[in-house]
C-alpha cells in the first residue's frame, strides 16, 4: 500500500541554526500556508500551540541498518521509533509551536525546529486532555 501526501505549505525562516527539537527551540519563522487552504486558518489565534506535521524533505534515504541509531546528544544506541531521528522509514516529524500571529495565509510561530523549505503536511490544534475533540 502507497500513499501520496502534498504540502499544504511551507517553513519559511531565516534562522542559521536550527534547534534539533521543538522542546528547547525559540528560533522564529512563518508557515506559509498554499492560498486553497486560507479558509482552514480561521480559528487558529496568537498564543495558541499547534501541532505542525511535516516532512523532512532533506533526510538521507532509510536503510534497515538505520533500525537502531545513536542520537548525538545520547550516549547509547535507541531504537528508531524511540527517538526524534530524522532519519526513519517514513520521514514525517511533528513538532509544536507557538503562534505568533497570522497575517492572511503567513502563520508567524515560535519554537521552530523546521529548516527553510520544509514541507508542511498537516496542522493540528494542541488539544488538553479534557479537549480532545474539540
Amino acid at each position: 500500500m502507497k500513499f501520496e501526501l502534498s504540502p499544504i505549505g511551507f517553513v519559511k525562516t531565516e534562522a542559521e541554526i536550527v534547534p534539533r527539537h521543538w522542546t528547547i527551540s525559540d528560533a522564529e519563522g512563518s508557515i506559509v500556508i498554499d492560498e486553497q487552504y486560507k479558509a482552514g486558518l480561521k480559528d487558529i489565534k496568537t498564543g495558541q500551540r499547534i501541532v505542525v506535521l511535516f516532512y523532512f524533505h532533506q533526510s538521507p534515504r532509510f536503510t534497515p541498518d538505520l533500525l537502531v541509531q545513536k542520537p548525538r546528544h545520547r550516549n547509547e544506541q535507541l531504537g528508531v521509533f524511540s527517538i526524534c531521528s530524522p532519519v526513519r522509514p517514513n520521514p514525517i516529524g511533528m513538532s509544536v509551536v507557538e503562534v505568533l500571529g497570522i497575517e492572511g495565509c503567513i502563520i508567524h510561530i515560535k519554537g521552530l525546529d523546521m529548516i527553510d523549505g520544509t514541507p508542511v503536511l498537516d496542522i493540528k490544534p494542541m488539544t488538553e486532555k479534557e479537549n480532545l475533540c474539540r
